[in-house]
């Protein structure tokens, strides 16, 4: 068969051939090109199809298995190598993260994506609580499940952290090993999860958590599985430790700030304190007073800054702060108030600064006790004046002879001159008790204290003398040129009522020329402000002031010395003055009309004239005396100044012939 034979030529050409090539030929080609393992038996079927020798089937089977060996060596290399690269790369990414919750999150997903498996989780142990909580989950769909919390020793977790190594389960719910609970098994449950490895985060020798992958299938972790996981999880918790200590330092970074900008502030706060405590040390050294304090304190503590008296200060503030004996708040405002002992003498308020460091708020009640040693210097200084004054004027008003050299001299000393015209006025606050003694007030003499305080500020302020006698007070103050005694004890009455809210009664003495030169006058001039003091009282107008000269005709028993010629002239002076200017007989008629009983028709009579001339006269009267001048009390001072008028006329008439 010509056909058949060149046909059949060639096959057993080629098997003649592979006899005589190595048996591994077909195989190295197959490992080259990455064959699927199946590939690997062609060679072996092709031969025997072939008719191959059985030593040649045998060399093949030999070469096959050979070849299969190490395309399983390669492909674990190779994934070895995958592995590597992914931990490599796991670590290079763990490195680059800084914020905790992202590493927690990249540890997860990396760990599902290493192992191929459908879910990954992580769980740290919590010191405080005593167990452990879920805190990251890659491909959960639970919500019970992502909220976990189980206590130690439980569950498949609890079992890996007691014994910090790895532990897997195929079918979680078949399995033993480990303390099952309700709570755990439920949230597994929901989750689907079967096949379970856990792996321990270790750092030294403790266990801060455990590293899982799970399948919602049954499932065989292999060895290198378990260790590739393992593997991660050491990288895992060297991040998760790095993350901690990158947040503490953060932390720490940012309190460390906040510290140095606190000891910033206080530095700055302890130099202001510190300059203020220098400026107020100087200003006590020098004198200063309390508006010298509030400025230095103002200008330190950038606000505004007023001593206040006791009644003008929030009163509500002011009693804290006086309870407290520290700085308090009054709405926008500080309120400290300025003590000595019991007593309140006023309030330091800084305004329209709520906001006050306590070191400033230091400085402020600082300041407040500076202000109360100034006032309290002030006051002791103001007393021994005070005491030194009424001393003074106590010799005046005791001894009248005195050296008038002497006298000078002393009162020289607090500012006062002996040698010029005074005035001597009398004092009482209405309704204060009568005094049992002479000298300075006792100290349960409240009343008392305050006028002698009251009146001795008025001395000191007019370069006179006060001194505490009978029940009131005795001043002793220059007279002005052409001054009037009355004005000033009106002026004086109403200058201490103000000062101390209770109506005060002042009478004056007619002027004292010299008192150094003449030390009696002076008590006698104390007795006549004392009577006029009196009278005031007894008429029902106590709390004003007045001298002799305001009493009319009384003023003439009040007085030390009668003067008769100038009680007339303020009574009559105006009529006078008018006949004297005009010619006309008002005076003569204003007699006449008293004398007839202040009938106009009996007075035509006696001055032989109409009696609407008597009229015209009277209406002339009343302009120049005032409307009031037939009331009785002004019609019997005006019945006596004439009486004295024409008394006085008569002894001149009598002298000139």
């Amino acid at each position: 068969m010509p056909h058949d034979q060149p046909a059949s030529a060639p096959g057993p050409a080629p098997a003649d051939a592979s006899d005589h090539d190595p048996a591994e030929a077909p195989f190295l080609g197959l490992l080259a090109t990455g064959a699927a393992a199946e590939e690997y038996e062609r060679p072996v079927l092709r031969a025997r199809a072939g008719g191959a020798a059985a030593a040649r089937l045998a060399a093949l089977e030999r070469a096959k298995l050979l070849a299969l060996r190490v395309r399983t060596e390669l492909e674990d290399r190779r994934r070895r190598e995958a592995e590597l690269s992914a931990l490599y790369a796991t670590a290079h990414d763990l490195a680059g993260l800084r914020d905790l919750d992202a590493v927690l999150r990249a540890i997860v997903r990396r760990a599902r994506s290493l192992l191929g498996t459908e879910v990954a989780y992580l769980t740290l142990n919590d010191p405080a609580a005593g167990d452990t909580y879920m805190r990251v989950t890659d491909g959960s769909v639970s919500a019970r499940f992502q909220q976990l919390r189980l206590a130690m020793g439980e569950g498949l977790g609890g079992l890996v952290a007691q014994t910090a190594r790895p532990y897997v389960t195929d079918s979680y719910f078949h399995d033993e090993r480990f303390r099952h609970t309700r709570t755990i098994d439920s949230g597994v449950r929901d989750e689907g999860l079967v096949a379970i490895l856990g792996v321990p985060l270790l750092l030294g020798s403790g266990v801060i958590g455990v590293l899982f992958a799970a399948d919602r299938r049954e499932r065989v972790f292999e060895p290198g599985q378990v260790a590739l996981l393992a593997a991660h999880a050491a990288h895992a918790a060297v991040a998760i430790d790095t993350a901690n200590l990158l947040a503490e330092t953060r932390k720490t970074l940012t309190e460390l700030e906040a510290a140095n900008e606190i000891i910033r502030d206080r530095s700055s706060v302890i130099e202001r304190a510190s300059d203020v405590h220098d400026r107020l040390t100087e200003l006590v050294l020098r004198g200063g007073g309390v508006q010298d304090v509030a400025d230095a304190v103002a200008e330190v503590l950038d606000g505004d800054v007023e001593f206040t008296e006791p009644g003008r200060a929030p009163a509500a503030a002011l009693d804290r702060s006086r309870a407290d004996g520290h700085a308090v708040r009054d709405s926008a405002d500080w309120v400290a108030a300025v003590r000595a002992g019991g007593e309140v003498l006023g309030a330091l308020v800084l305004r329209g600064h709520p906001a006050l460091d306590p070191v400033d708020q230091r400085t402020l009640e600082r300041a407040a006790m500076v202000t109360s040693l100034l006032l309290l210097a002030r006051r002791t200084a103001g007393e021994a004046e005070q005491r030194v004054r009424g001393e003074l004027l106590d010799d005046l008003l005791d001894a009248a002879a005195r050296d008038p050299r002497l006298l000078r001299e002393r009162a020289a000393r607090v500012g006062a001159d002996l040698d010029a015209p005074h005035v001597v006025l009398a004092a009482r606050m209405s309704g204060a008790p009568i005094s049992d003694g002479d000298g300075p007030p006792r100290p349960d003499g409240t009343d008392r204290r305050r006028l002698w305080s009251a009146a001795s500020h008025l001395a000191a302020t007019r370069h006179g003398l006060a001194a505490v006698r009978d029940g009131g007070a005795v001043l002793l103050l220059p007279l002005e040129p052409g001054g009037d005694p009355a004005h000033t004890a009106r002026e004086i009455a109403a200058r201490l009522g103000t000062a101390l809210h209770v109506p005060v009664t002042v009478g004056a003495s007619a002027p004292v020329p010299a008192p150094a030169a003449r030390p009696a006058a002076v008590a006698d001039a104390y007795a006549e402000a004392r009577r006029c003091r009196e009278a005031l009282c007894a008429l029902g107008r106590a709390g004003q002031g007045a001298a002799a000269a305001d009493f009319g005709f009384l003023g003439l028993l009040l007085a030390d010395t009668r003067d008769v010629d100038g009680f007339v002239h303020r009574t009559l002076g105006a009529v006078a003055d008018y006949d004297a200017r005009r010619g006309t007989e008002l005076l003569r008629t204003l007699g006449a009309y008293f004398a007839c009983g202040m009938s106009p028709a009996r007075t035509k009579d006696e001055l032989h004239v109409h009696v609407n001339t008597v009229a015209q006269r009277l209406e002339r009267v009343g302009r120049l005396l005032g409307p009031d001048w037939q009331t009785p009390a002004r019609a019997l001072e005006i019945q006596l100044a004439l009486r004295l008028h024409q008394l006085s006329a008569a002894v001149t008439r009598e002298t000139e012939e």
